[in-house]
């Protein structure tokens, strides 16, 4: 017979191996790329890099215009730009220009764009906020 201790043992290790088991992992869809550790997206001819960010809760991104071209970056949804308004300070950025973002004090995820070509879907991206 197996002692109380013993049972518990088995009980818990079977109910992580069923827990483990029914997670089955997301499947990124074409175009999904995980979030880099940064505070700065820099803009060029071929878009926006990186795309996806994540940073710590409170801190500013940079957004930098290295493009021959202007861009206006802001908050999704176009055009509204109602998800996280602290991007639009960024907003207009003549080439060679950079421009921080507000204080991003909530955590969550706020998707940003070009407002000048919205569905330009390069220039698209989000910002992870933890």
């Amino acid at each position: 017979m197996m002692s109380r201790n013993s049972r518990r043992i088995v009980v818990a290790a079977l109910a992580g191996f069923v827990i483990a088991c029914s997670n089955s992992p997301s499947v990124p869809s074409p175009g999904d790329t995980p979030s880099v550790q940064t505070n700065t997206i820099t803009i060029t001819a071929s878009g926006a890099s990186p795309r996806n960010i994540q940073i710590a809760l409170g801190s500013r991104v940079l957004f930098v215009n290295m493009d021959s071209r202007s861009h206006n970056m802001t908050s999704d949804p176009h055009p509204s730009h109602t998800d996280c308004p602290d991007i639009d300070q960024a907003g207009f950025l003549a080439a060679g220009q950079s421009r921080e973002t507000g204080n991003l004090v909530v955590a969550r995820t706020c998707g940003f764009h070009d407002h000048d070509m919205p569905s330009q879907a390069n220039l698209q991206g989000q910002i992870v906020i933890r």
